[in-house]
């Protein structure tokens, strides 16, 4: 069985599920979900993104969602929805939400599960991107296994 380490920032829809959960053909994976909820410090970043993405209608709409201590309840939510689309899917699944040092805490759950690898499905972060300031470049340099950056999709 492999187990895999999957970092995520919003509820997996099916294309994400099939995506992550065919990546080993028939083995049998087990995952360890950890989701962050958006923090209100990433603001400026997340608009940067829209922006260099060409979604601007994106940019007006970022003052609505909730951030900081108001997205905890809408990070259960969208953590459980993920743990049930992996566990359809016919994997096992585990997870929590991460508030403080998300890289810490993958690296402490990569030793403990004896994890074989990391999945970072995020949405395009241009700005940290290009100065290696994204989850997938820093924790290549935490974690000691290997480490694979896939882009979420938006819709089912």
């Amino acid at each position: 069985m492999i187990t895999t380490v999957l970092m995520i920032e919003k509820p997996l829809v099916a294309a994400d599920t099939e995506m992550v959960t065919t990546l080993h053909g028939e083995e049998t994976v087990s995952f360890v979900v950890l989701l962050q909820p958006r923090g209100d410090q990433d603001r400026l970043l997340r608009a940067l993104d829209d922006v260099a993405l060409g979604e601007l209608e994106q940019v007006v709409r970022e003052a609505d969602e909730p951030e900081g201590g108001e997205a905890v309840g809408p990070a259960e939510q969208a953590l459980e929805l993920s743990l049930k689309h992996l566990r359809d899917a016919g994997c096992e699944a585990v997870g929590q939400i991460i508030e403080d040092h998300p890289l810490d805490v993958l690296k402490s759950v990569a030793e403990q599960t004896r994890a074989d690898e990391v999945i970072v499905l995020t949405a395009p972060h241009l700005v940290e991107e290009f100065f290696h300031r994204d989850w997938a470049s820093r924790a290549r340099h935490k974690v000691g296994v290997p480490v694979l950056k896939l882009f979420a999709h938006n819709e089912e």
